[in-house]
């Protein structure tokens, strides 16, 4: 007889208010941005480290896994930065991390082997071949690209069923590929993969045809 796993229910807990409702309303984890290295670290309600150690230590009391997330894509100058931030982040004893960058996937791995990481949807994974580099890797959950279909999700699972696959059930979609968009970059110099995007999809448009209509 096949046994089914329950799915792991997971909601965004960008600051207290939201992580405390998802938690009471029956979330089985939450996940939260690094300060200064997440996609959303402008909005992040969790300003420093003293705020994820108490936000961790509320979901564990209440039996809840709490996901720090790390995705952004970094350049030279905050590489080291972001590492040291990442060391302090892991000695909080966050359930997982969610990374996006390849190059810290396998430094992580390196220096803090232990530790378990899930792959950002900033990765932009869409085939089963990629989600098995990364489980050869060391990662234990995919988090896969929002434009996959539910077929494509399935063959994925059925081709790697000892990887752990997460998947977006409500939420907002990049105009550009997961992990892919440059709009906010090139329309208002705010990097969507370095933690400034602007939200360029949910702005409202006009579409004018070539007679003005």
């Amino acid at each position: 007889m096949t046994m089914r796993r329950k799915p792991e229910l997971l909601c965004p807990a960008g600051d207290w208010e939201r992580l405390n409702m998802a938690v009471r309303y029956g979330a089985d984890a939450v996940y939260a941005g690094q300060p200064a290295f997440s996609l959303r670290a402008r909005e992040n309600g969790f300003k420093n480290l003293d705020d994820l150690a108490a936000g961790i230590e509320y979901a564990h009391r209440l039996g809840k896994k709490f996901y720090l997330t790390s995705n952004v894509i970094p350049r030279n100058v905050k590489v080291e930065a972001f590492q040291n931030a990442l060391l302090a982040a892991i000695d909080l004893k966050p359930d997982a991390l969610i990374v996006a960058d390849p190059g810290f996937v396998g430094w992580l791995r390196e220096v803090r082997p232990e530790v378990e990481v899930h792959l950002s949807v900033q990765a932009n994974t869409t085939n089963y071949l990629a989600a098995k580099f990364w489980h050869d890797l060391g990662v234990r959950r995919v988090i896969l690209s929002r434009e996959l279909r539910l077929s494509e999700i399935l063959e994925i699972k059925n081709r790697l069923p000892d990887l752990e696959l997460e998947v977006f059930v409500h939420g907002a979609l990049c105009v550009s590929y997961s992990g892919q968009c440059y709009a906010s970059q090139h329309c208002f110099a705010r990097s969507a993969n370095r933690g400034a995007c602007a939200q360029f999809c949910r702005l409202p448009f006009d579409l004018v045809d070539a007679d003005g209509k």
